[in-house]
């Protein structure tokens, strides 16, 4: 695809862009620091007071960063964090509430078209080039399969700055600045679990009546369901991430008859009831997401992310500009982005066990023995530590799953919405209750 490069030039010659692109390669120096000459003084001084309000879920609406921005930009960002199901209602119905929306690409699919944010210019994202292509064309590599449901790239660009229907292929104008994603599995005790554990199914394994465990997101929930009940044989879908009626039944009956017969000891919606379930030793197998399998061994308790046979259930995430934003407001939220782009954030989140979108810059930020471990599925040197400093891993573990290529190479559907989408939050409240 073919693009222009060039922003806003100032008095010198300088693009925005490349502003951007200087000041991250110098360390994150703060924008209108005068380490650059010919940028506009009174918009360098202004951008110090903005404030952006920015909503989103616990996942990635951390204070470090919020704090880390301010300290290189000027610009304070006001983060709350909401779960799913909030996020996604405040988006479409409270508009003016916020600036930022960090949400996920299956809720994108639900907030865009509702003309609540606006389509950004690609010309002014200094690191578009360095996207990771998932986000762009929905493959790792030119071989990869586009895996089923609502995969980023579905729903990641729009035809123009007033569209609010999604492209088919990539244009000048995206939906979202990609930032975090990941692919989820199922998180096992192997202390406590005394056979192999290859494939979704075993969830269900007999073994595990009464000790086992599925998230109570319906949206999420049911797409790691699609994948037991695949793996067992029961279901054959279409499309997992689009079921039809039929299908969101069969899927149920199968979870309604398990959790009958006692299968399952909880349903969890928080990372810290999904530690505290596993730590506890209450449920030996169930739906996990990779950091909280970091937690629980942090405490020194075992505990592996297990790569299955039929792959990876993945979601990711971006930002998105509120539609009221104009003027300096417009322009310090795409400093912001840019900013986010330029690998301190990514580096932050890459080392709680997710991905960042681009992995060039994010490196930078990182030891060669960190990315060794993290992205490379290479044996830790030394011990790997967390964001805060608290010992992850001992030196000598290699992550599991192995290198980002064999992880998100291995993807088998992403978090969607169906277009069957109020019968099957229907369904699955049913089948709690049940």
């Amino acid at each position: 695809m073919t693009r222009k490069t060039k922003g806003n030039t100032g008095r010198q010659g300088l693009s925005r862009r490349a502003f951007v692109k200087s000041a991250a390669v110098a360390g994150g120096a703060a924008i209108g620091s005068g380490a650059v000459r010919g940028f506009p003084t009174i918009w360098a001084q202004n951008i110090k007071n903005v404030t952006l309000r920015q909503f989103g879920t616990g996942v990635s609406n951390l204070n470090a960063v919020a704090e880390k921005c301010k300290q290189d930009t000027g610009i304070t960002i006001q983060m709350t964090a909401l779960d799913s199901d909030a996020v996604a209602q405040r988006a479409v119905t409270q508009p003016n509430s916020y600036d930022i929306a960090d949400i996920e690409y299956w809720i994108c699919k639900k907030v865009f078209p509702s003309g609540n944010l606006q389509p950004m210019e690609v010309k002014k994202l200094a690191y578009y080039d360095a996207i990771v292509p998932i986000f762009k064309t929905g493959k790792l590599t030119p071989d990869s399969v586009i895996a089923q449901g609502t995969a980023p790239h579905t729903v990641g660009f729009v035809e123009g700055k007033n569209s609010t229907s999604f492209a088919k292929q990539p244009t000048e104008w995206m939906t979202l600045i990609p930032t975090i994603y990941n692919g989820d599995t199922l998180g096992i005790r192997p202390d406590l679990i005394k056979k192999p554990v290859k494939n979704w199914r075993d969830l269900l394994d007999s073994d595990y009546v009464g000790k086992a465990s599925i998230l109570n997101i319906p949206s999420i929930g049911i797409m790691d369901a699609a994948m037991v009940c695949e793996s067992l044989g029961k279901v054959t879908y279409a499309d997992k991430g689009n079921m039809t009626r039929e299908e969101i039944d069969k899927t149920m009956a199968v979870l309604t008859e398990a959790k009958k017969a006692g299968q399952f000891r909880a349903f969890w919606k928080t990372f810290d009831e999904s530690v505290n379930l596993m730590a506890s030793g209450e449920v030996v197998i169930q739906s996990m997401w990779s950091p909280a399998v970091a937690a629980v061994r942090s405490k020194g308790i075992a505990c592996t992310y297990q790569p299955l046979e039929e792959g990876y259930r993945a979601w990711g995430g971006g930002l998105g500009l509120a539609k009221h934003l104009s003027g300096l407001e417009l322009d310090a939220a795409y400093e912001y982005l840019n900013w986010y782009l330029s690998g301190w954030v990514g580096a932050y989140l890459n080392r709680q066990g997710y991905y960042s979108a681009c992995l060039e810059t994010a490196k930078k930020y990182m030891s060669a023995d960190e990315w060794g471990y993290w992205m490379e599925g290479k044996p830790a040197q030394k011990d790997i530590l967390s964001p805060d400093g608290k010992v992850m891993e001992k030196a000598g573990a290699v992550r599991d799953g192995g290198s980002f290529e064999e992880r998100m190479g291995h993807i088998a559907c992403w978090n969607s919405v169906m277009d069957e989408n109020s019968y099957m939050i229907r369904k699955w409240n049913e089948f709690i209750v049940a």
